[in-house]
């Protein structure tokens, strides 16, 4: 069971990134065939799981990471046509783009950034939750 600030937390970085997907659905959306296994965009409750992009916040502890713990961007095509590195790049990099501008509006106050760290991009900064 997750503290409840922790879940609020989440609840609100899902938020963020629900957006951000709805946003590269729009833009870039049919820049490839979905995958036909994949349930068109709008097609269930979870936007993860239709649609041509899957993108979601990953949590990792940052052992080895210049950058240390964050949440990396995770950004996956659902399609059987071939996507090249540099496409993939720039979806990645408007994603994290996307997300970076609009951190403030889903976590005022806190000190969130979007970074490179390796390949990925990550969003580091203040987690604390505050007085648990």
């Amino acid at each position: 069971m997750l503290h409840p600030k922790l879940a609020a937390f989440n609840r609100t970085l899902e938020a963020l990134f629900n957006e951000v997907d709805e946003i590269l659905e729009d833009e870039w959306g049919d820049s490839f065939s979905l995958n036909p296994n994949r349930p068109e965009w709008g097609a269930t409750d979870n936007p993860e799981m239709d649609g041509l992009f899957e993108i979601a916040p990953d949590f990792t502890a940052g052992f080895g990471s210049e950058k240390g713990r964050g949440y990396l961007i995770s950004l996956r095509a659902a399609t059987l046509d071939n996507v090249t590195p540099e496409q993939l790049e720039f979806l990645m990099g408007s994603a994290a783009v996307l997300i970076k501008q609009k951190l403030p509006e889903y976590f005022p106050g806190r000190e969130l950034e979007v970074v490179r760290d390796g390949k990925m991009f990550k969003i580091i900064g203040d987690f604390s939750l505050g007085e648990v």
